[in-house]
């Protein structure tokens, strides 16, 4: 079959959109080589949860790569830069959802997943925001979503708090323990050890209720 000038044109703009993003991708990686670092970090956590195409985790493993002993000071400073920008991205569902919100939403094709997103929330309720929080789900598409459905937003906030925590601390142990050698483990497998850390997070809250109740 032809391909046609519709065809081509498509292509040309996916071509285009992934060079975009590598260059975003470059760009954030820079950053560990400078002074500003911590800062860059902070920043690219907090944009991320709220628009910004590129995960932190790249410049968190880069950072705690170059100083091992201080992979939890950046895994720190990820967390709350996350943590101030889901609060943001949560902003934006609730106040500015037609003006700021739409365009992002449109942007990553994620109304389906937001309405995917409410009924898991119906039913799941913290959970639902938790599991956003740890996986590699586009965290950003959660808290617009959160803000938007008017989700409970000390629940939010606590699903957030433990999530992000999760994720990025345990990236940081990982290098903090095995140095240089797990990064090529972590850049093939992270997706998998994000899911395993969820399962292992939701089954020690079961024990604790089990234990308790």
């Amino acid at each position: 079959m032809a391909t046609t000038a519709t065809d081509g044109g498509i292509k040309d703009r996916g071509k285009e959109g992934k060079n975009i993003i590598r260059r975003l991708y470059d760009w954030v990686m820079h950053w560990a080589e400078t002074p500003y670092g911590q800062v860059a970090l902070f920043s690219v956590s907090f944009a991320e949860s709220s628009f910004f195409p590129v995960p932190p985790d790249v410049l968190l493993i880069a950072l705690a790569l170059s100083i091992p002993a201080k992979a939890f000071r950046y895994a720190l400073i990820c967390t709350l830069g996350s943590l101030a920008g889901g609060i943001l991205g949560y902003g934006i569902g609730l106040f500015g959802y037609d003006v700021v919100g739409k365009p992002i939403i449109g942007f990553y094709n994620a109304h389906d997943l937001m309405n995917n997103i409410k009924a898991q929330y119906d039913q799941l309720g913290f959970w639902g925001v938790l599991i956003a929080a740890i996986t590699p789900i586009p965290y950003k598409v959660f808290t617009i979503s959160s803000g938007f459905f008017e989700f409970n937003f000390g629940q939010f906030v606590l699903a957030s708090v433990i999530g992000r925590s999760v994720r990025f601390f345990a990236v940081g142990a990982l290098i903090w323990k095995f140095g240089p050698t797990i990064k090529t483990f972590i850049d093939k497998y992270f997706n998998l050890l994000a899911t395993l850390f969820l399962l292992l997070l939701i089954t020690g809250f079961l024990l604790v209720r089990y234990i308790l109740g």
